[in-house]
């Protein structure tokens, strides 16, 4: 008899939700996490941390600042920092404590240790105490990912560094290089810059966030460069080097970093943030004892009902690639849970809401205009600016869209795209109305709280519908 129904290996968002999902379905569950705390990278070193981050950051830049003494101006810098950074503990230590209740709510064991398989029914963990032999009917891989570390890279935790280590950095860099406008790269950039840290941004495409609406990046683009960021498209650094500083430059960690470009411009900063791709933790699970094989990025190939090619093992979360959110690893979880123990469940699969967390912040769900008119779909757009609505006057967001696609015949409400204040809360009023294959005229309708931000949807229909109307 095994030990248990389900061994969950690694304590992320995919890995809570499918133990705690077996657990209410009577069934026993372990789950196996290398970390001495729960939470895994979304509430150690990803999601949590940088959001708290953000929020932190957002306190404090509108607020007056007084001015320290010139050679004191370093100091009160770092200070502030470090301030932040041990404000967002504080986040931290709260959900590593709501996930420890939760598990024993529900009767989930915890085993602290790096997880391997032994054989396909079978897991060895070494805990402190030693090793300990795990047997169980189903697996769940959700080991998550960490920061692409190239090897000709000189990463060493201060001047050349992942989103893993900017979150213990002691001081704060008045200039960085970003390496990678993806969603790490574009959210940390807006942060830094935020801050007074002149950063400048690396992408090889012609565009951040290329999965976004080109509307809505352009808009975020414009802004970024109009606060100061130097973008630099379509380039790709091939040298990264930790020099002395040059002449009687100062920098704020004693050394600078230097990109070399594929054209052959150099930068220089007194940080680098390397944020192209992450690395599926795969590499110490001994997939070979159960025949099972990542890919080259240290990602498991799984099917529609996150099952690897083992049928008793599944994997979910980031380590199988795309969309790799916390918001989808939780659900993939659930619905693997169930699937094992043959519990029928549902999900809105092809719905999922993206949230961006830059300043400004960006969030969408549904079509895109690009894949509207890459699928030959006819469309129009409602859009609605913040700078309308009493709220965004309120809250002196000069710069929020809400956007609608809808369709020209049926008037079916094809995709929300928003940038700005609350956007990724906003667009789940959006996200229920695509769902249910609402139409436009929902939202001239109803009637939404005034002031709110949720106004910009009778704005963006009204919109809308005067462009279909004059068709």
């Amino acid at each position: 008899m095994s030990d248990f129904d389900l061994c969950v290996i690694g304590s992320g968002p995919a890995g809570q939700r499918a133990a705690i999902q077996a657990a209410k379905l009577g069934k026993r569950a372990v789950v196996v996490e290398k970390r001495d705390v729960v939470g895994g990278v979304a509430v150690n070193t990803g999601t949590i941390p940088s959001k708290a981050l953000r929020e932190a950051i957002l306190a404090i830049v509108d607020r007056p600042a007084v001015m320290p003494k010139v050679e004191d101006f370093m100091a009160a810098r770092n200070t502030t920092f470090t301030g932040l950074l041990s404000s967002c503990q504080k986040v931290i230590s709260a959900e590593i404590d709501t996930i420890r209740s939760h598990f024993a709510h529900n009767g989930v064991e915890t085993v602290h240790g790096l997880g391997r398989f032994k054989d396909e029914r079978t897991a060895v963990v070494d805990t402190a105490t030693g090793l300990r032999e795990i047997t169980a009917k189903h697996f769940m891989v959700s080991t998550g990912t960490s920061p692409a570390r190239p090897a000709e890279i000189p990463f060493d935790g201060t001047n050349v560094i992942t989103s893993d280590e900017i979150l213990q950095l002691g001081y704060l860099p008045t200039s960085c290089i970003i390496v990678g406008g993806g969603v790490i790269g574009t959210e940390y950039a807006s942060m830094l810059q935020a801050l007074g840290v002149r950063v400048t941004l690396v992408e090889g495409r012609h565009s951040l966030l290329g999965f976004v609406d080109e509307e809505i990046t352009e808009a975020l683009q414009y802004h970024l460069r109009q606060a100061g960021m130097t973008i630099r498209f379509g380039e790709k650094v091939v040298k990264v080097e930790v020099l002395e500083p040059e002449g009687h430059a100062r920098t704020a960690n004693g050394k600078m970093a230097r990109a070399t470009l594929e054209s052959g411009k150099t930068i220089t900063a007194d940080c680098l943030l390397y944020a192209v791709g992450r690395q599926g933790c795969t590499a110490k699970l001994d997939l070979g004892n159960v025949d099972l094989e990542a890919d080259h990025r240290g990602r498991l190939a799984v099917n529609e009902k996150y099952q690897t090619s083992k049928p008793h093992i599944y994997a979910a979360g980031d380590v199988i690639g795309f969309p790799a959110l916390a918001s989808t690893s939780m659900e993939q979880g659930r619905l693997a849970a169930c699937h094992m123990f043959d519990v029928r469940a549902e999900s809105f699969d092809l719905l999922l809401p993206y949230g961006i967390y830059s300043i400004p912040e960006i969030s969408m769900v549904g079509w895109t205009e690009e894949k509207l008119t890459e699928e030959g779909i006819p469309y129009e757009s409602g859009v609605a600016q913040y700078r309308e609505i009493a709220r965004g006057q309120i809250l002196g967001d000069e710069i929020g869209m809400l956007k609608l696609l809808i369709h020209q015949e049926s008037h079916q409400v094809l995709g929300v795209h928003v940038i700005g204040t609350g956007a990724t809360e906003l667009v789940h009023i959006g996200q229920a109305v695509v769902a249910l294959k609402g139409t436009v005229e929902y939202f001239v309708n109803t009637v939404f709280n005034y002031p709110t931000l949720a106004e910009c949807y009778k704005v963006a229909a009204y919109n809308g519908l005067n462009k279909l109307a004059s068709m």
